[in-house]
């Protein structure tokens, strides 16, 4: 578990990257200028990034998302899982947070770079739901298949957020209410 001090670290480099990006461009912006408007050295910057690319594509949320995931009914069909876990992380997600998350899905879409890289961590994400979701069970095959369709639809609510007057957790839901079962709550 990270410090406080970690965190605080943490947060002062994304908001220093943040903010220089968005000013600067992120081509533009080196490691060292991010490090510098953070108060921290290059050394600290990769300690807690391992790439000037990570400040805005990594995803902390890996393990709480399959966590959640499994804590579905297991007795409900692997989309059906994945689509209420994904749902369940999204209500842990602070406004602050929210905030952030847009900041960086703006500088994302923004890179074809970027969106490539985001696409990998999609898989980083993907490829935790799976193995829970395998771990308790379901045929890999299925479990990649509902993995990817929901993974697919809160994609195209990421990237339509930044355009969009609703907040993230409003399109989250409405993609992920398209694959909802007939007569289910989103």
């Amino acid at each position: 578990m990270p410090t406080p001090r970690t965190l605080r670290t943490r947060a002062r480099i994304l908001d220093a990257a943040l903010d220089l990006f968005e000013r600067r461009g992120y081509e533009a912006t080196t490691v060292n200028q991010i490090a510098d408007a953070a108060g921290v050295t290059p050394m600290t910057f990769f300690r807690h990034f391992p790439t000037k690319d990570a400040v805005l594509v990594s995803d902390p949320y890996d393990p709480l998302i399959a966590e959640a995931v499994g804590a579905q009914p297991s007795d409900l069909p692997p989309l059906e899982r994945v689509r209420l876990g994904l749902l369940a992380a999204l209500g842990d997600i602070t406004p602050t947070e929210d905030a952030t998350a847009k900041r960086r899905v703006a500088l994302v879409a923004q890179s074809p770079s970027l969106r490539a890289a985001a696409a990998l961590g999609t898989d980083d994400t993907q490829q935790a739901i799976v193995e829970r979701l395998v771990a308790d069970g379901v045929d890999r095959l299925d479990a990649a298949i509902a993995t990817a369709a929901c993974l697919a639809a809160t994609t195209a609510a990421l990237l339509a957020w930044g355009t969009a007057p609703d907040d993230l957790s409003v399109l989250v839901r409405r993609a992920l209410a398209q694959l909802a079962p007939a007569g289910a709550t989103p």
